[in-house]
């Protein structure tokens, strides 16, 4: 079965980084789009950044430039690498997966401060 699990949330001053992590399961990763969401309290969940199975990246406009990416097939892991963070990226985090229907983690809590 998919199982995908996130790490790598905190606390953070404005200005600081953070680099969630998605490790993914019960899949063939390497041909798997992957993405990234975010959740603010009171708010729908949005789409935050997408990787193809060909590496290529798409990102939300509040996020590029600052907000990168990534995978590492050999590690069936995805990464998202923040920085600059403001207090508005404060949001819950969650990994996902589309095959047939979508397939979320838990989620890893990110939260910034002025």
């Amino acid at each position: 079965q998919v199982q995908l699990v996130e790490s790598g949330g905190g606390l953070v001053q404005a200005g600081g980084s953070l680099r969630l992590s998605c490790a993914a399961s019960g899949i063939i990763f390497s041909i798997a789009a992957m993405n990234w969401y975010r959740q603010a309290p009171g708010r729908q969940r949005e789409l935050v950044a997408t990787i193809t199975s060909g590496g290529r990246t798409n990102y939300a406009d509040s996020v590029k430039d600052r907000f990168t990416i990534s995978r590492d097939n050999s590690k069936n892991t995805m990464y998202l690498q923040m920085n600059s963070l403001k207090p508005e990226d404060t949001a819950v985090y969650y990994c996902n997966l589309k095959l047939g229907r979508d397939f979320w983690g838990q989620g890893t809590q990110v939260a910034v401060s002025s």
